[in-house]
Order: C-alpha cells, then structure tokens, then sequence
C-alpha cells in the first residue's frame, strides 16, 4: 500500500539523514520491533532504556512511511469529542484517555531535553474553534465537559480570538496542553542516538513470515532469520491486513506548507489551530517559520486517483485559510498526501490479539498518532511484565 506521495515535505526538507544495513545473517534478540517510523523509535527506545535486547526492522528507509507525511501537530483533544466518548466507554474512561494525551506530551517534551534531540519539538496551545453557528452550542458543550473535569480550558469569543489571533472565526476552545514536532528529524535522532546505545537496526529488510511460537521466529524475504522471545509490531494502519475483523477506516489526508517568507503573524507561533468540522481543518506554523494547513479528508481508494486530487485539495485548504485570516498571503511551498486509520471511538489500538501469541501491538492512529505511541512506552514494558493498565482496556482490540 502507498503510503504517502513523494513530495512529504519532511522527507524535502531533511533528505535521508542516516541507513542502515539490511539484516544479512541470523540473530537473536529479546524483542523485535518491526516499524522504523516514530513509533518504532519511541517503542524501541523504552525497550532498551528497560533493558531488553531490541532489533528494529524496516522495509523501508528508516521514517519514510507515515512519519514523513505526518503534520506532527500533538494534541491531548482525540479525534473524538470528550463528551461523546464518554457516550461510548463512561466518563472515567475518556477522562482517563484525555489526560494521557496531556501526560504523552509533556513526556515528549522531557524526552526531547533529556536526549538532546534536534527535532523542531515546541510547546503550543491549542484553539479548536467552531466552524459554523450551528456548531457554537456542541462546541461550548464540550468545553463545559472538559472544564467541569478539570481540564485547563478557556472559553473564547470571536472578538477575543480576532484580538489575540487576527483571526476571523467562531467561538473556540483554547487548550494550555499542545506542541508540534519534526517527526521524521525525530526518529531519526532518537534511533541513531540509539544505535550508538546497542540497539539494532536494518532497514530495507522484508519479512517473508513470522512463526508466532515460544520463541518467535521471523523469516525474511532473503532466509534470514530473527529468534526472539516476543515481536511488537509498530507498522500502523498496514497491520490491518493480518486481521480478519476489520478494525479501522483508512483515510487520506492533504496538506501544503507555504514558503518561508509570507507575512506570518508572531500570534501564531505558538498555536494549533483546528475547526470542528468533519473533516476539520488544522494548521500550525513550523521550527522554519513557514505555515502548514492540513485537512480536506477523504476515504481512501488508491494512491493514484489521490495524488491526482492532492493540488486540488490544497486549493480548497488555501481558500478554507484566506477565509479565517484574510491578510495572510500564503504562498505555496510544497504540497503533500497520506493515509491514516480510524477507528469509530478515536482510540489506538495497543496491546496484545488473540490470534497472533508472543505478539504486541502499538497501532497509534486518527490524528494523534504520535500521543497514542508515545503512552505506548510505557504499555508495551507493563504487557512484558504483566501489570495492568486502564489503559489497556480502552485500546484493546475486540473492544
């Protein structure tokens, strides 16, 4: 499946930072991670910080898949309102779900510092605003949800925003909790700052079949085997197609960034800005002072009719922008597309199937992918030990 259009403007922007080799003999490790985008860093990164001799193998080049289309805007708001995920799992469940996002950010942010990382991380605010009338009052509605459970939220209205943002719109949400990221430059860092630690990657290496037993066994495409004693899979929505119960919808997603040099506002630099509507609209500026603007979702098909479509989609996201900032000139840069999974409740997919033993699952998706990997630190090390998290019924599969 194509993930993405060649023209991802991470990939543009940073080019090939690091290979490595391809897996050219038998090995044995503890754990294998089969991903080498930003959740396979994150994963593998806790998985050797605990101790464990961690492989990482790619197909691909290292953060080429999802990671090099993704706009990296980090939210702890999923793609599923508070009020109507509490609907569906119970007002301690998405009241648990939400906090772990504002937890997954502010351990990002302590891992970028801790490690030094050069990944374009900063922290920003973010305003979700209403995108007609209509939507004002399911808007404040959620607002009044997530205040009345000890949410840091504000209440703004449209002159309040026009104020402090030049920005013509509808009431909205502010959130304290948000930031942004280069998340390519990111798993890249963290997997060679890594590497020099002892982990083990290869890339371009294609797995022709895992024998799921004790030990698992994991044959490459070339004969080559990896024994380990579990395998986590870190492969996003492509993972899909080992099941038999279809648990997402697959989505592409659009978004252009302008050149560097267009009249940004400095009220801008430090905030995520996205509409409630379906699909929504979001943008951010970037570490290089450009602005990205993402959205204009529609059900995947094939890579084909969607870069056929992608010019047409950041035409309607350059008229969707003029109309809430109006003296913005935005001059096009680049313009990209890619796919992402959904689920009907906003949540991952993390932990263990029923089908597939000795295996685990960090399956981040919607648009907080990156949040959702980055809880999965910490799940995937209380699977291997045998502790329980809450979390862990939320994500679970067959839920």
């Amino acid at each position: 499946m194509k993930l993405r259009t060649p023209e991802a403007f991470w990939l543009l922007k940073n080019g090939i930072l690091k290979s490595y080799p391809s897996l050219e003999s038998d090995i044995n490790c503890d754990i294998a991670v089969i991903g080498g985008g930003i959740t396979g860093s994150l994963i593998s990164h806790a998985l050797l910080k605990a101790g464990y001799d961690t492989v990482v193998i790619d197909k691909r080049d290292i953060g080429t898949g999802s990671t090099a289309a993704t706009t990296s805007m980090l939210q702890y708001e999923i793609d599923t309102p508070m009020v109507k995920l509490a609907e569906m799992i119970g007002p301690e469940g998405a009241v648990s779900c939400y906090n772990a996002g504002i937890d997954s950010i502010n351990i990002l942010n302590d891992l970028v510092k801790t490690e030094n990382l050069d990944a374009g991380f900063e922290m920003k605010r973010s305003l979700q605003v209403a995108h007609s009338k209509e939507a004002v009052k399911d808007l404040e509605s959620e607002y009044e949800y997530r205040k009345k459970y000890g949410l840091n939220v504000e209440w703004l209205s449209p002159d309040t925003i026009k104020r402090n943002y030049k920005m013509e719109s509808f009431p909205g949400i502010l959130s304290e909790e948000g930031a942004s990221i280069d998340a390519f430059m990111f798993a890249h860092e963290l997997f060679r700052k890594n590497s020099e630690r002892g982990l083990r990657v290869f890339d371009h290496t294609s797995i022709k079949k895992i024998n799921y037993g004790s030990p698992v066994t994991i044959i490459t495409e070339e004969g080559y085997k990896v024994v380990c004693k579990r395998v986590v899979f870190c492969t996003g929505f492509e993972t899909f197609r080992m099941f038999k119960k279809r648990y997402a919808n697959i989505i592409s997603t659009f978004a252009c960034v302008s050149e560097q040099n267009i009249n940004l506002y400095d009220e801008l630099k430090d905030i995520l800005i996205w509409d409630t509507d379906l699909p929504y609209i979001y943008m951010r500026t970037t570490d290089d002072r450009r602005l990205l603007v993402g959205g204009e979702d529609v059900p995947f098909r094939n890579g084909e009719i969607r870069d056929k479509i992608k010019d047409r989609k950041a035409v309607r996201l350059q008229e969707k922008l003029r109309r809430l900032f109006p003296t913005i000139y935005f001059k096009e840069d680049y313009n990209w597309t890619g796919a992402f999974g959904t689920t009907k409740d906003g949540l991952p997919y993390i932990g263990e199937h029923p089908d597939f033993k000795n295996a685990i699952f960090v399956l981040g998706l919607g648009g907080n992918g990156i949040t959702f990997s980055v809880q999965g630190m910490n799940l995937v090390l209380k699977i291997l030990a045998g502790e329980y998290d809450p979390l862990l019924y939320y994500y679970r599969f067959n839920r």
